[in-house]
C-alpha cells in the first residue's frame, strides 16, 4: 500500500463508527455538590447521555453522518451500508472508488462480507488485529473539538451541532488526513 499513488488513495472511502457524549468524548461530567467550587468532582455517566454515528470520508470531503441507537450489530451496520455508502460515494464523486474498513467482527460478518462483495469488491483489506490506521479517527478528533467549543445540555442539541459541524469540515481537512 504504501507504494500507491495519491490518485490511488484520493479514490478511498474511509468508513468507521464513533461515540460522543454531551460533556465530552470520555463521559465525564461535572457535578455540582455545593456553592463551593472546590466540591466540583468528575463523575463518569453512563445511559443516554451521547449518541452514536457511523461517518465515512475520501480526500474530497465527507459522505454522510448516520445516527443510531443501542449496539450496532452486523444487521444494523449492513443497513447503514446499504443506505448510505453508494450515496456518498456518489455525492463525493469518487469513480473506481475503495472501500475502507477495520476488522470489527461486524464488518465481518457474513452478511457484510456478501454485501460488500457485490456492491464494493475493491474493498481493502487489513491484516488481522492491525492498529486502527483509518484516516477517519483524525475527522472523529476534529468533530469532537469542534463540538466542544458549544455549550450543549441535551442528546437533541448535540446531535444538531454534529451534523453542523460536520458539514462544515472541507476538503482541505480531510485532504490532508
Amino acid at each position: 500500500m504504501l507504494n500507491k499513488p495519491e490518485t490511488y488513495w484520493n479514490n478511498v472511502l474511509f468508513a468507521d463508527k464513533s461515540k460522543y457524549n454531551i460533556f465530552g468524548s470520555d463521559g465525564m461530567e461535572k457535578k455540582i455538590l455545593g456553592a463551593n467550587p472546590k466540591n466540583l468532582v468528575g463523575t463518569v455517566t453512563y445511559g443516554g447521555r451521547g449518541v452514536l454515528v457511523w461517518g465515512c470520508m475520501s480526500a474530497s470531503g465527507l459522505g454522510n453522518l448516520v445516527f443510531f441507537d443501542g449496539i450496532m450489530n452486523h444487521s444494523l451496520y449492513l443497513n447503514i451500508l446499504k443506505d448510505n455508502l453508494k450515496l456518498s460515494v456518489q455525492n463525493l464523486g469518487i469513480g473506481n472508488n475503495f472501500f475502507y474498513q477495520d476488522n470489527d467482527p461486524m464488518h465481518t460478518a457474513l452478511n457484510v462480507r456478501l454485501w460488500c462483495l457485490y456492491n464494493c469488491p475493491q474493498n481493502l483489506k487489513t491484516p488481522p488485529q492491525s492498529p486502527d490506521l483509518n484516516p477517519i479517527e483524525h475527522i472523529w478528533r476534529e468533530l469532537d473539538v469542534r463540538v466542544r467549543k458549544h455549550d450543549i445540555e441535551t442528546k437533541s442539541e448535540l446531535k444538531t451541532v454534529m451534523m453542523e459541524e460536520w458539514m462544515n469540515i472541507d476538503a482541505e481537512i480531510t485532504k490532508k488526513n
